[in-house]
């Protein structure tokens, strides 16, 4: 049978539809009008942002640690990456120091800690078999005379439910903790009943397969434990801490759920922050019963290579979409152009799931739009 010239390669395309690996085809962030998570916990969030630390090789560097609490305070920026655009409109790295926390009858803190620029740094990955060439360290070292720690916080403080991913390890002496967490800044920090935070934290004084999660506050005014406030966690697989591995935070109205390698290891329903929040990176110790009490010349590391999140915030978040969210519940009218950081094999990159170029089909090295076949085949 001879088919018209016009109609020969829509039969090719709707066969190698029929053969299609269904791939989704990769697509720029700012093209997306919402990002469908995959899980339990999936949930259409609104933006992206992806913080790559592997390639940063012109900024590599260790720097000494500072004598003391006032040079450490008030240290510069341990590279000129800590200072440029990419890093000051998202991250503020942090100087304060816990005298308020040993000066309250409600703390057990027995060091002081102060919290310091230069323990934020790109280093060199000497890894063997090195999959990057660079991470971001994030170091806490117990002086003489005080504990030296590290901080940075998102210049965000109104994320209103995100899922937020590093991958990273944790390596060095007991008596630390590593931790990525949401954080509702309040004026009364003492006040329990106004807590709002959802904890990831890994205590190197802790089995090095062992992770902690938490909706805070975990202990009422009494002091007593509140065991549903809070999971235990064996990492899958037979891995510890001291391993590269995706973590990941889920939070959203419902419950605060967490993964490590894709793999769902915990969800907390109760005391799920409810207001705007931001996300906190620290690595610390304050010789409390919490942390632990690190040995003078010890030190431990969070280290991470890249830092991805989706998310809502509680004001208008792009010119384009020109709406208010707090949480999308599930796709509305002005979600046309659904994607995903979830199914792809690119690390922050989106594909997309829904929308004007939903799949890709390829064979024999020629590859065609689902969305052209369509239009052709408007012509049979």
């Amino acid at each position: 049978m001879t088919y018209p010239k016009l109609l020969r390669p829509v039969m090719v395309a709707s066969s190698l539809a029929q053969l299609s690996l269904a791939a989704y085809p990769e697509i720029s962030s700012d093209r997306c009008d919402c990002f469908l998570t995959n899980g339990s916990s999936s949930h259409y969030f609104t933006s992206h942002k992806f913080f790559d630390f592997r390639d940063k090789s012109n900024y590599a560097g260790v720097p000494a640690l500072l004598g003391t609490p006032e040079d450490s305070s008030q240290a510069d920026a341990t590279s000129d990456y800590f200072v440029s655009d990419e890093w000051t409109e998202n991250w503020g790295l942090q100087t304060w120091n816990n005298s308020a926390a040993l000066a309250s009858t409600g703390s057990d803190a027995s060091v002081f800690m102060v919290h310091s620029p230069n323990n934020v740094y790109i280093e060199k990955n000497e890894d063997e078999n090195a999959d990057s060439d660079t991470y971001l360290t994030m170091r806490t070292a117990r002086l003489k005379d005080f504990q030296s720690a590290s901080e940075f916080e998102s210049k965000i403080h109104n994320y209103h439910f995100l899922s937020v991913r590093m991958y990273a390890r944790t390596l060095g002496a007991p008596g630390a903790v590593t931790a990525m967490f949401t954080y509702r800044e309040l004026a009364n920090s003492s006040d329990l009943a106004k807590v709002q935070e959802s904890d990831l934290e890994i205590r190197t004084l802790d089995p090095p397969d062992y992770v902690q999660y938490t909706n805070q506050p975990s202990y009422t005014s009494m002091g007593l434990d509140l065991q549903e406030a809070t999971r235990n966690v064996t990492i899958p697989d037979k891995r510890d801490w001291t391993n590269w591995a995706v973590y990941r935070m889920d939070w959203s109205p419902d419950a605060t759920t967490w993964f490590i390698d894709g793999n769902e290891v915990a969800s907390i329903s109760f005391q799920t922050p409810r207001d705007p929040s931001m996300i906190i990176f620290n690595s610390w110790s304050d010789g409390g019963s919490w942390t632990g009490n690190m040995s003078v010349g010890s030190e431990a590391k969070l280290q991470i290579k890249w830092i991805e999140l989706v998310y809502n915030k509680t004001e208008t978040t792009s010119s384009r979409h020109k709406r208010t969210l707090g949480y999308l519940e599930k796709r509305d009218d002005s979600c046309y152009t659904v994607c995903s950081i979830d199914q792809t094999q690119d690390t922050g990159t989106a594909v997309v799931l829904q929308g004007s170029v939903a799949k890709i089909s390829s064979f024999g090295g020629v590859l065609f739009w689902a969305s052209v076949l369509s239009l052709a085949l408007t012509f049979w």
